[in-house]
């Protein structure tokens, strides 16, 4: 629980997508003469890592806000904390510098915002 990720709302990856395929890279040659492969790589992402146990905090919240859980839901008897995992890295974020360079564009939803959502999103997908 003490590790930190980038969470990205699906919006702004979306958006971030969308831009991207209407800027298709232009073609060129190298100095050799031969052809560049047309392609550039983008990360779309939040750029600011959260704490994993806030992220779980503010879902619990925005779930019971939205009337998908009810108020006295008990989140502590369900909550299995495990060591990291083989793979796992303490910190995980996104560098956007050459999205918001080449499209004016960087991801702005935040953590709480997005989940809100999320939550209501599906509390009313689910009609809860």
């Amino acid at each position: 629980g003490n590790c930190k990720r980038d969470f990205t709302y699906v919006d702004d990856i979306v958006e971030g997508v969308v831009r991207v395929m209407q800027g298709a890279p232009e073609r060129k040659n190298g100095e050799d003469g031969l052809p560049v492969p047309p392609y550039a790589v983008y990360n779309i992402g939040n750029q600011n890592p959260e704490n994993l146990l806030d992220f779980v905090q503010i879902l619990q919240e925005e779930l019971i806000r939205a009337g998908v859980l009810p108020e006295d839901y008990d989140f502590e008897a369900h909550k299995k904390l495990v060591p990291m995992q083989p793979g796992d890295v303490p910190v995980t974020y996104a560098d956007t510098s050459a999205l918001e360079r080449d499209f004016g564009y960087k991801p702005s939803t935040s953590l709480r915002e997005g989940l809100r959502k999320f939550a209501e999103w599906y509390a009313n997908f689910y009609k809860m």
